[in-house]
């Protein structure tokens, strides 16, 4: 079958330039600020909105997108989890404007209706995340877990391709003692020496899983550990209000945003119903947490984000880009900085739900916004097939 189009590239640029004088842009983040306290007492100080930067679209979707790729060689992938609807692609190359199935149609065939006949082991059923390596791969998370409800047995799994032959190179399946009923992997990053995976679990019980890329072996570290948990009394917001869906439950998404600094020496990450933003030395991950050590006191509290979704370490190791998904926004964090305020380098309504970032060889750093706060489970009047777009952040100064 041809490749189809899955969203019409976008024609125009759409741009938004932060030229605002310094007062204004102290009084708009405060204003932001006392809201963000009304709604929800958690959500974290930021510094006044950075000037300079611009919001490009790059393309519109039919379908809810979470995960983006640039790989080093400039190709673009994404890929649209099963969420609302049975989506009819998993993972894709987007390029010209056409949205290729990646790496065949056969990968992207399984259908909730057809889970009987193709196994879930050798195609997408779920996929939350695509990452590109420096290695000439890209690598895509399956949690298996359609709407976000029960695992797909067998349907766990962390795939190698080839971006030079789309062929499937590595397959390492998750067992249930890996990938436990509740469980939603969710995001990933690798070693620089192709060692080691790093995977959030955002489910039920949070947990980071390290996995040996050698031999397959994974592990579930910091298991309910506080801070890979969701946080008590934290209320998410969307739209200045609490976000909650027809039977009042609200977000419970645990550790999600996921980031490595370039050197590989520090894993980052974050819950989505948190406020924090917390690390751990590597080497403490692959050698005492993987022989079975208590590890939750190594953890180390860097400081707070507010509600974020997304984490990505800029290719110096000096910044952290946050998706800001209460207001719309992406900050930034200066790591090098102690104690430093996360800045709003952007804030714009058409960045709806920012969710997943990547940098492009160029430095150019790309957005996906997933909208789940316009979902069916919190808008049972809305489209099952949500449309979605992809952005790039520009710096212009």
């Amino acid at each position: 079958m041809p490749s189809r189009p899955l969203f019409a590239a976008s024609q125009t640029t759409l741009s938004t330039s932060f030229s605002t004088s310094l007062a204004t842009s102290l009084a708009t983040a405060v204003a932001a600020c006392l809201l963000g306290l009304a709604a929800a007492p958690a959500i974290a100080q930021v510094a006044p909105v950075e000037k300079g930067f611009t919001l490009e679209k790059v393309a519109d979707f039919g379908h809810q997108v979470t995960g983006v790729t640039v790989a080093e060689d400039g190709r673009v992938f994404v890929n649209f989890p099963r969420w609302t609807e049975d989506s009819p692609v998993s993972v894709a190359e987007v390029k010209d404007g056409v949205a290729t199935p990646f790496p065949n149609e056969q990968w992207n065939a399984w259908r909730n209706a057809r889970k009987d006949e193709l196994s879930p082991g050798e195609h997408w059923v779920c996929v939350q995340s695509v990452v590109a390596d420096k290695q000439g791969n890209v690598w895509v998370l399956d949690p298996a877990a359609p709407a976000q409800g029960p695992i797909v047995p067998g349907g766990p799994k962390l795939v190698r391709i080839s971006l030079a032959s789309s062929a499937v190179l590595q397959n390492i399946r998750f067992d249930e003692s890996v990938a436990t009923q509740g469980s939603y992997l969710n995001d990933v990053r690798f070693s620089p020496d192709g060692k080691w995976a790093y995977i959030t679990d955002s489910g039920v019980r949070g947990a980071i899983v390290l996995v040996d890329l050698a031999t397959g072996e994974a592990k579930r570290l910091l298991d309910g550990d506080p801070s890979t948990q969701p946080k008590k009394g934290l209320v998410v917001t969307a739209d200045g209000k609490p976000l909650r869906r027809p039977d009042g439950k609200g977000i419970e998404f645990a550790a999600d945003g996921i980031a490595l600094s370039p050197d590989g020496q520090y894993l980052y990450w974050q819950a989505i119903k948190g406020d924090t933003l917390y690390r751990i030395a590597t080497r403490v991950l692959v050698e005492e947490g993987w022989r079975g050590d208590d590890i939750g006191g190594r953890v180390e509290t860097v400081g707070r984000n507010g509600v974020a979704d997304g984490l990505l370490i800029d290719r110096g190791g000096k910044h952290m880009y946050i998706t800001s998904p209460e207001d719309d926004s992406v900050k930034v964090r200066n790591l090098q900085l102690p104690g430093s305020l996360p800045r709003v380098v952007i804030r714009d309504e058409r960045l709806r739900w920012p969710d997943t970032f990547s940098q492009g060889p160029d430095g150019v750093v790309y957005v996906t916004t997933s909208r789940i706060q316009d979902s069916a489970f919190f808008k049972p009047g809305a489209p099952i097939a949500l449309p979605t777009s992809l952005w790039r952040l520009k710096n212009g100064k």
